[in-house]
């Protein structure tokens, strides 16, 4: 399919003798935005890392961008277009903000420059502030903002967000959750993993669960909010 950026079938994935991934199929098409979801250890952040190839799967394929990844390194698969904001922020601490997004720009694999370091800045005012700062300066909120910054300044078709607002309080939350609108609407396609399914589901135009790394559901925010029975199952709310 042209516009199937990432596609993995049957992935099977173990740490160690641990068998976390059971045969999971997933997807993402150009300019959707995907929901991760599931309670903790069911397999969410496994499944990213098996797609990013910080964890290959020991049976199942990927493809991205139509070509196979599994086996190749993860710096290879982020040259294909995909950008990885993993739990933990993962920022450069004693860089300041302005090195942190400088050193990640380039344009895309099109050729596309549509995300600028002024436009990140003109996105997120609150690191324009801190440009000065070393990430280790900055506030939870605020590495945060940085590392999605720095992952929109590679311009990618795909941006993985683990973790969106985890530990972070209720105000810089929200801003996060409009920062995830404004990639929506830019086209580029995102995969978010969070706990909070409301706000998920209202930037989301499609959901999958994970329970024991197996998917359990499916399907679009309007047909999950439609299955209270299902968010009270397997997410717990």
């Amino acid at each position: 399919m042209a516009d199937r950026l990432i596609e993995a079938r049957g992935l099977q994935t173990y740490y160690g003798s641990s068998h976390v991934l059971r045969g999971v199929d997933f997807h993402v098409d150009r300019g959707e935005t995907i929901g991760l979801m599931g309670r903790n250890g069911m397999g969410k952040s496994t499944l990213l890392k098996s797609l990013m190839g910080l964890v290959p799967p020991r049976a199942g394929t990927v493809h991205v961008m139509g070509k196979p990844t599994v086996g190749r390194p993860p710096f290879e698969v982020a040259q294909l277009g995909v950008a990885y904001v993993p739990e933990g922020r993962g920022i450069f601490g004693t860089l300041s903000v302005k090195e942190n997004l400088v050193m990640a720009a380039r344009p895309g694999t099109r050729g596309q420059r549509d995300w600028t370091y002024e436009r990140v800045l003109q996105t997120f005012p609150r690191l324009q502030e801190r440009l000065g700062h070393g990430g280790q300066q900055l506030s939870g909120g605020e590495q945060q903002m940085l590392t999605i910054g720095r992952a929109l300044m590679t311009n990618p078709d795909v941006l993985i967000l683990d973790e969106a607002t985890e530990g972070l309080a209720p105000l810089i939350a929200r801003e996060i959750w409009r920062i995830c609108g404004l990639i929506r609407e830019s086209g580029i396609s995102s995969v978010i993993v969070d706990k909070n399914w409301k706000h998920v589901t209202q930037v989301t135009d499609r959901n999958v669960i994970l329970v024991k790394g197996e998917v359990v559901f499916a399907g679009t925010s309007a047909e999950l909010r439609a299955q209270p029975q299902l968010l009270d199952q397997y997410l717990g709310v």
